[in-house]
């Protein structure tokens, strides 16, 4: 590795460049940064949805908003009546004209996605439940299509070397990968960490990171309904489906401190957490409700991050870096960007009065534009790296152990079930510390 590359196989060169890329097209508005304005006379760009929950349904609207020539053409889902209300929300959208998914094209089941990216669709939008996340990229990327991939990419080692290899094979396809990190894509953070690599901190050297929310909602079981529905309606509640909250909703605390250290993995991880309130509701299946990870590298610099889902506390989504000359805090939620010295005198500061934009828009205004221009944005070097942070970290917390960057992507450990079907599945059980094994 030469001292110009990160172990995440980007450059620090590429590193500048992305973040001033991601700042500047977080400022300029989605009528400017997409082909808006020529309308009718834009090529059809074909989009298959595969996932229709809240998560699918915004980024399908995201898609009809950043490209007027945007068709959403086909959709996919486990369950029909997913596909049905999503759908039925954009009956009254403004770009309703664009919808044009008749019966034919809503596909439905666990092989739905193959069907929804083989009906002649130029994009794909990722956004199941994270466990199918890397059958669903390779399919796309072996059908040659351009992708938006939410977050997570992958719940488990072996999702991660799948992905891996996607991304290797998108690249050498010149197929664009966006990823679903949407913090990279607003405009504070982009503008934060472009100081960062800068210099104007310094050498980051530790770095505090946490996010506290509120419980997840559950899906009643319904009568008629298998284990397997049950627990795929539920997927948030359940570690095979989502990766627990270390990598399906914290992992946006993970990316940033991944981007933080430049993208460079960390040596290992220790950690701990726990079913604090879950403990007495099995019926919201066996993921943890906090969390709290100490990541180290190899030259000794730390990032410590803490979650938690659980009502009535203290809600909270910042970060905190310390470097050689001075420290930064970064209000996720609010406005404060800024950087100190130790004196308290100002480095540098976000401007309060800057143009607002949608990270969530700013992805695929990008996304788009990029195809639109023949150029390639691919995430896949770095997401992974984000991501299986996320995993270490939860590896570190299930078993009580330190585990190494090296165990953890080398883990044997699969998280699929034997089979897809609609059937009986056994309710797993929570990891307990000194106990879970790292396989």
């Amino acid at each position: 590795m030469t001292t110009e590359q990160t172990s995440g196989g980007i450059t620090r060169r590429d590193f500048v460049a992305i973040s001033s890329a991601a700042g500047m097209a977080a400022f300029i508005a989605p009528s400017v940064l997409g082909a808006q304005d020529t309308g009718s006379s834009l090529k059809p760009l074909k989009v298959a949805l595969i996932g229709c929950g809240g998560r699918g349904s915004g980024a399908a609207n995201q898609a009809l908003k950043a490209d007027k020539g945007v068709i959403l053409w086909a959709v996919a889902d486990v369950f029909p009546d997913r596909m049905d209300s999503c759908l039925k929300q954009f009956e009254k959208h403004p770009s309703k004209d664009r919808v044009q998914v008749p019966a034919e094209r809503r596909f439905s089941g666990f092989d739905g996605y193959k069907q929804a990216i083989a009906s002649g669709v130029d994009v794909v939008l990722l956004c199941s439940a994270p466990h199918f996340r890397p059958m669903h990229l390779a399919e796309a990327v072996a059908a040659g299509k351009h992708i938006f991939c939410e977050k997570p990419m992958f719940v488990d080692a072996p999702g991660y070397r799948s992905v891996v290899e996607s991304a290797k094979t998108a690249k050498a396809k010149n197929l664009n990968l966006m990823s679903g990190f949407c913090w990279r894509r607003s405009a504070p953070e982009a503008a934060t960490f472009a100081q960062l690599e800068k210099g104007t901190l310094g050498t980051p050297m530790a770095m505090y990171s946490c996010y506290y929310t509120g419980p997840l909602g559950t899906n009643k079981r319904q009568p008629g309904w298998s284990d397997m529905e049950f627990q795929v309606r539920n997927w948030q509640h359940f570690t095979w489906l989502s990766g627990d909250q270390m990598v399906e909703q914290a992992v946006h605390s993970v990316d940033k401190v991944n981007w933080c250290f430049r993208n460079e993995p960390p040596k290992s991880a220790v950690g701990m957490g726990g079913r604090q309130l879950r403990e007495a509701m099995p019926e919201r299946g066996d993921v943890y409700d906090h969390f709290a990870i100490v990541y180290e590298w190899a030259d000794g610099r730390r990032a410590f991050l803490n979650c938690r889902q659980e009502p009535d506390c203290y809600f909270e989504n910042t970060d905190w870096i310390a470097g050689t000359k001075g420290q930064c805090f970064i209000n996720g939620w609010g406005p404060t960007h800024v950087m100190k010295d130790p004196a308290g005198n100002v480095l540098w500061e976000y401007p309060a009065d800057a143009p607002k934009s949608d990270m969530y828009q700013n992805e695929h205004n990008e996304l788009f534009q990029a195809i639109r221009d023949g150029k390639v944005i691919n995430d896949g070097e770095w997401m992974v790296v984000s991501n299986m942070m996320a995993v270490l970290g939860r590896m570190a917390a299930y078993s009580g152990q330190q585990v190494t960057w090296e165990q953890a992507i080398t883990s044997t450990e699969s998280l699929s079930p034997k089979q897809y079907i609609m059937g009986p599945l056994e309710m797993p059980l929570e990891k307990k510390p000194g106990q879970y094994k790292v396989l």
